[in-house]
C-alpha cells in the first residue's frame, strides 16, 4: 500500500541514525517513535511507565528498545547514554498539564527543570551526540494576553508552576549552550515551542479532545472550564515535523539553527475552547456539554495565547501541511471513532496520509520521498 519512500524524509538524515526518545511512552513521544522508525532510525526510549490505559504507545506496539526510568534519575540515564550511544536526542519527557502542576508543583519542577539539566548534562559526558531537540511549551513566555503572538525573542515566565517550569527549562538550555557547547565540535543545541496539539492516541487528563472523547464513550456531560480562552491549535504531526526538520539542519552541523523555535499554526488554527468543542460536535455530535461560568474557583489558566511562528517558516522552510484547523479536528476524531468502534489503529496510515499531502504540497523536507 505504502508508495512513498519514507526513509528518504528528511533528506534520508534519520535512516540508520541511533535516535534517543525521552518521554516515548506519552503522547507525542510515541508519535514521534513511529514516525522515527518508520524512517528507518533505531530507536530508543527513555520514559516513565504509560500513565493512561488506553495507551498510544502501546497500543503500537513498536518494539524498539527502551529503558523505563525517570529522568530525574541522572545515574540510570547516564547508563543509557553511555549504552546506547545516541547521535541525536529527542527529549519529550516531562510532567505535561497545568493543571497538575498545581497539584503537584515540585514534581513538575523536578521532572521540567532538573530533568532537562540532567539530559543536558548527560549530552555532555557523552561523545556520540552531536544534536539534541529539547520539547519544551508555547507557555514558557510571560503571558501578558497581548493580541499578537510570541516569538522566540520574548520574555520568558509564567503564571503557574508548569509554565514557569518550561521557562525555567528553557533557560537551562541557554545557559548549557552557552557554558559548554560554544566550542568547535560541540554538539549543537535546540528548543522548540509548540502550541496545543491534538491527534489520535492521547487519553491524559485535563485535556480536551480526550476529555470529549470521554464524555462520549461514557455517555456523560461534559464541562467546559474556560470556553472563551483562545490557544494555537493543530494536530500531532505538524509540530512533529518541525522537530524532525530542525533535528536534520542540527545533525548537517548548521549552528544558526541552535536556538528556540515556535511551531505553531496559522492565525486561523488560534480558535477558544467553545469553537474547538463546537467543531468536534459537528464531527462527531454525541455529546452534550455546559460551560463554566466566569468567576469560578479553577485554577489560573492563560484566557489568549498565540505563537508568531515566522522564524521557522522563513529560517527553516517549515509550516503546518493541514494548515486549516478542520483537517486535523477530522483526522483526530475519526482516529478515535476507529479505535471504538473497530479497535483499528490507524496511526500509521495517518502519517502515512499526512506525508503524502505534504508531498503533493512540495514540503522541502519530503524532497526526496
Amino acid at each position: 500500500m505504502e508508495t512513498l519512500d519514507i526513509g528518504r524524509l528528511f533528506g534520508g538524515i534519520y535512516k540508520g541514525k541511533p535516535v534517543l526518545v525521552t518521554g516515548h511512552t506519552g503522547f507525542k513521544g510515541s508519535w514521534l517513535s513511529l514516525w522515527l522508525e518508520r524512517m528507518g532510525a533505531k530507536v530508543f526510549g527513555y520514559s516513565q511507565s504509560p500513565l493512561t490505559s488506553p495507551s498510544h504507545y502501546e497500543l503500537l506496539n513498536l518494539g524498539h528498545p527502551e529503558v523505563i526510568g525517570d529522568v530525574c534519575d541522572y545515574p540510570t540515564l547516564l547508563d543509557v547514554f553511555r549504552e546506547f550511544q545516541p547521535e541525536i536526542v529527542f527529549h519529550l519527557a516531562a510532567q505535561p498539564l497545568v493543571r497538575a502542576s498545581y497539584a503537584d508543583p515540585l514534581l513538575t519542577l523536578n521532572s521540567n527543570v532538573m530533568g532537562t539539566a540532567n539530559i543536558l548534562e548527560a549530552v555532555r559526558q557523552t561523545p556520540s551526540v552531536s544534536a539534541a531537540v529539547i520539547i519544551t511549551s508555547d507557555k514558557c513566555y510571560e503571558n501578558v494576553e497581548w493580541d499578537w503572538g510570541y516569538r522566540e525573542a520574548d520574555r520568558l515566565g509564567g503564571h503557574d508552576p508548569y509554565s514557569v517550569s518550561k521557562a525555567c527549562a528553557e533557560m537551562v538550555v541557554t545557559a548549557y549552550r552557552r557554558s559548554f557547547f560554544l566550542k568547535e565540535g560541540s554538539p549543537l543545541i535546540a528548543s522548540c515551542r509548540a502550541g496545543n496539539v491534538v491527534g489520535g492516541g492521547d487519553w491524559s487528563e485535563d485535556r480536551l479532545i480526550p476529555d470529549i472523547v470521554r464524555a462520549i464513550t461514557g455517555q456523560t456531560e461534559m464541562t467546559i472550564r474556560n470556553p472563551g480562552s483562545t490557544r494555537p491549535w493543530q494536530h500531532v504531526l505538524e509540530c512533529l515535523s518541525g522537530y524532525l526538520l530542525l533535528g536534520q539542519r542540527l545533525l548537517e552541523g548548521r549552528k544558526q539553527f541552535a536556538g528556540a523555535w515556535n511551531f505553531g499554526p496559522q492565525l486561523d488554527g488560534n480558535l477558544t475552547v467553545k469553537q474547538v468543542v463546537r467543531a468536534v460536535k459537528d464531527i462527531w455530535p454525541d455529546f452534550t456539554f455546559t460551560c463554566n461560568q466566569p468567576g469560578g474557583n479553577e485554577p489560573h489558566e492563560a484566557k489568549l495565547l498565540y505563537l508568531d511562528s515566522t522564524r521557522a517558516r522563513r529560517s527553516l522552510n517549515w509550516r503546518p501541511v493541514w494548515s486549516d484547523v478542520s483537517p486535523a479536528l477530522e483526522k483526530t476524531i475519526q482516529w478515535y471513532k476507529d479505535y471504538y468502534t473497530t479497535g483499528d489503529i490507524v496511526s500509521k496510515a495517518q502519517l502515512l496520509q499526512y506525508v503524502e499531502a505534504a508531498v503533493a504540497q512540495g514540503m522541502g523536507w519530503t524532497e526526496h520521498a
